[in-house]
């Protein structure tokens, strides 16, 4: 493949893995090359960083698609299997001594104690070129990171590693918690390097493209809340407070220049006699600026908690943008947990609070969305009015319940807005239980997953 065409391709996964690359960008990069030796990779790597990554959590996609398509070697590698090495080694699963796998594991000793990234990289490609092959099916191979860290087993090299590092030192102090941490660091690096040079060879035996699909994860701003694992939770809600601070800016600087009202024309016309009838200063009715008071009604069930979760942490830090901020939460049974988000409070914390104390269950334990609009419509009549912005929240699966479009409706009415932020896939609307379209019909709904979605939303909003 020729540079030029990497180059596009390259661009083409950058933006089809949700990073924002425009062509200016794009001529920017190809530029920086003509002025780099293109032999030296991590001056490659750090001129497209330079001119197309925008954030820090767009680098690790950057990176794995970087390593995808100018990847550091080519096969065996450069050095491939040293000579000295039986060639003859046990099948994986095979038992019995293994010479090479023994002794790749005696390099790795010196290398994670010495903190050798170089050898490391290269004991990993003479791992995966030894052991990496699995069996895919009856006649097709496929490359594995779990069959060669079966094979190095790098884990119980621990003890041997912690030991040599005290050097005879007392252990359980600090500088046992140092240095766990450091070689904690180190295996974890191994790992990322074990996954790295699969992909690589899972690539040159099919297509960078078809790999792209499955190693590049979305940047954090578009992953979607509901597929989030443990470590993308706490990630994001360490985003979501900038996010909102952003916001916030933003949006005092729209309401700012929101408060001029229509123009004054006769004040603008009679100004502008001075200046030989050129309006060269404009006169506006003052107007005073309106902050909406916010009544959001969210889903808790199981399969919605998270979005709900980042939904209200959200619209909390932003809360000075509106006049009043209520919360109502239900899954068959509803009821206000307003005080549960009270200024400074831990919004997780908060979440599972509401969750053991709140009245939200009444029998099923299912999410019944008929239910809860009624109960909301008779126990707070008062919640909703012309000055109200009424968000609900949820995928709008009924588990085939009452649907209670008609209170809907009248809410809907009575408020200055209404909208439904539904966490799902549009593609996923109006199958199984989900009656997406009904409610859709009364209230309209529109798909928010993830940071990004939430983030433009909250924005039109206030």
């Amino acid at each position: 493949m020729a540079l030029l065409e990497r180059h596009v391709d390259f661009l083409d996964a950058l933006r089809g893995a949700g990073l924002p690359v425009s062509l200016a960008e794009g001529l920017d990069a190809a530029r920086a090359l003509t002025v780099l030796d293109l032999v030296d990779r991590e001056a490659v790597r750090a001129a497209y960083a330079a001119t197309v990554v925008k954030r820090p959590s767009h680098r690790p996609v950057f990176d794995t698609l970087f390593d995808l398509w100018f990847p550091a070697a080519v096969g065996d590698g450069a050095a491939g299997l040293p000579d000295e090495l039986p060639a003859e080694r046990p099948a994986n699963g095979a038992r019995g001594p293994d010479p090479f796998a023994e002794a790749l594991r005696g390099r790795l000793f010196d290398a994670l104690l010495e903190g050798s990234e170089a050898e490391m990289r290269q004991i990993v490609r003479e791992a995966v070129a030894a052991y990496g092959r699995a069996p895919a099916g009856p006649t097709r191979q496929t490359w594995s990171a779990y069959a060669v860290g079966a094979a190095l087993d790098p884990r119980t090299l621990m003890a041997s590693l912690l030991k040599a590092v005290l050097a005879g030192r007392q252990g359980g102090g600090l500088a046992e918690r140092g240095a766990r941490r450091m070689l904690e660091d180190r295996l974890a690096a191994l790992q990322d390097m074990i996954v790295t040079e699969v992909r690589r060879r899972l690539a040159e035996d099919g297509s960078a493209e078809r790999v792209a699909k499955v190693a590049a994860r979305p940047p954090l701003e578009q992953l979607d809340i509901l597929r989030a694992t443990r470590r993308d939770m706490e990630e994001l809600r360490r985003a979501v407070y900038p996010l909102a601070r952003r916001l916030a800016t933003r949006l005092a600087v729209k309401h700012k220049a929101g408060r001029r009202g229509r123009l004054d024309f006769r004040r603008t016309v009679r100004a502008s006699l001075s200046t030989g009838g050129v309006p060269v200063r404009t006169f506006h009715r003052p107007r005073r600026p309106h902050k909406p008071e916010l009544v959001v009604v969210c889903d808790v069930s199981g399969s919605v908690a998270a979005f709900a979760q980042f939904t209200l942490l959200l619209a909390y830090a932003l809360r000075e943008q509106f006049s009043k901020v209520r919360v109502f939460a239900f899954i068959d049974n509803l009821d206000e947990v307003t005080d549960h988000f009270a200024p400074g409070a831990d919004i997780a914390e908060a979440m599972q609070d509401l969750t053991s104390k709140a009245d939200l269950v009444w029998m099923s334990g299912r999410t019944d969305y008929g239910r809860a609009i009624e109960l909301f419509a008779e126990r707070y009549p008062d919640a909703v009015g012309p000055k109200t912005a009424l968000l609900i929240l949820g995928d709008a699966r009924s588990n085939y319940g009452q649907l209670a479009l008609a209170t809907l409706a009248e809410l809907a009415d009575k408020a200055r807005r209404a909208h439904w932020l539904n966490p799902e896939p549009r593609r996923d609307w109006d199958t199984g239980d989900s009656v997406a379209s009904q409610y859709d019909r009364v209230v309209p709904m529109v798909e928010c997953r993830n940071l990004t979605q939430l983030a433009a939303f909250i924005e039109d909003l206030a």
